[in-house]
């Protein structure tokens, strides 16, 4: 019997069945100021998008200069239309970095003692929901950088380019807005495939590692606790019935697969392990019951962003679910 209990209890953790509502959570008195400072950062977020969206990049004019090196008129057109393209970049990249300090501190207020985070989860819907829009805001992102590799071909020619025109003592105004330093930090964000991904991720695991004294687990089940309710409310009809909105069913599954690579990334075992708190198998089902163009750029993510997938210990149903 006192197994049975273990079992039904850790059933019961494991898998939480509350509403979370993504669609019209208000902060409460208690969650004001840092709903406050967050929001700040998550009204810009929109802007990014669009911006990435818009990105057409400088591929003809590079392509004109680099086959035509003596011709300074086409030297002159290509260095003029990377400028304002390396400028929009760093705007990317410096918004990178606004979104990290809000997750560290949405994090610090969903894991705080006296509460659980499942408690936190509830209590804090207006914070949980924040959370979700910045994982939400992070895999589109993603997904339209992935798809763009004009980027680090414009970005490659202007670290190029600015270290030949500093040899020849160029006048370069641009290095007031991107000095060399900024370049490479910019060069080693947009290297990677899911930047904002990563930048979460990082910014996730250093957290843990910066607040010694919350434990470990408060960050895991935080996550875990996300994950497994955003999988309950896509597979329960009762509860996808309440979303007002079709695109509320995208932003759920963004939200769980994002607390999924985070977990993934902060727990030691990963969250792939059979004695994982996130029920893979059940997260993956609920994915590949949607369309297939909705979720393709999600099961990528989980197949290339997350950092125990290939480790022994995954069971082979759920590699082979990922396939």
């Amino acid at each position: 019997m006192g197994n049975l209990l273990k079992v039904l209890t850790r059933e019961i953790e494991n898998y939480p069945h509350f509403f979370l509502d993504f669609e019209n959570a208000q902060p409460t008195e208690g969650e004001k100021e840092i709903w406050n400072q967050v929001n700040a950062v998550l009204q810009d977020s929109e802007n990014i998008l669009s911006g990435l969206q818009a990105y057409k990049g400088a591929g003809q004019e590079i392509r004109e200069a680099i086959q035509n090196p003596t011709d300074s008129l086409l030297q002159e057109r290509a260095w003029s239309s990377v400028c304002p393209l390396v400028i929009r970049l760093k705007k990317f990249y410096s918004f990178s970095l606004r979104l990290e300090k809000a997750l560290q501190s949405l994090l610090l207020s969903l894991t705080c003692p006296p509460y659980t985070p499942t408690q936190h989860l509830e209590k804090e819907q207006a914070l949980a929901k924040q959370f979700a829009e910045i994982l939400h805001f992070t895999l589109r992102f993603d997904e339209l950088k992935m798809r763009n590799p004009a980027i680090q071909n414009d970005f490659s020619y202007y670290r190029r380019t600015i270290s030949r025109n500093r040899l020849n003592n160029m006048n370069l105004d641009i290095e007031n807005e991107v000095n060399n330093e900024m370049a490479n930090r910019m060069s080693l964000f947009y290297a990677e495939a899911t930047p904002m991904l990563k930048t979460l991720s990082t910014a996730t695991t250093n957290f843990v590692t910066e607040n010694k004294t919350l434990p470990l687990e408060n960050t895991t089940d935080c996550l875990s606790t996300m994950a497994s309710v955003c999988k309950v409310m896509l597979e329960t009809p009762e509860y996808t019935s309440r979303f007002s909105s079709e695109d509320t069913l995208l932003f759920c599954m963004r939200v769980m697969v994002g607390v999924i690579i985070l977990y993934d990334h902060v727990h030691p075992d990963g969250a792939f392990v059979k004695a994982s708190k996130i029920d893979m198998k059940g997260c993956i089902k609920v994915l590949k019951d949607q369309p297939a163009d909705n979720v393709e750029g999600l099961l990528n993510a989980l197949k290339f962003t997350t950092k125990h997938l290939n480790e022994e210990s995954t069971p082979k149903n759920i590699k082979a679910m990922l396939q």
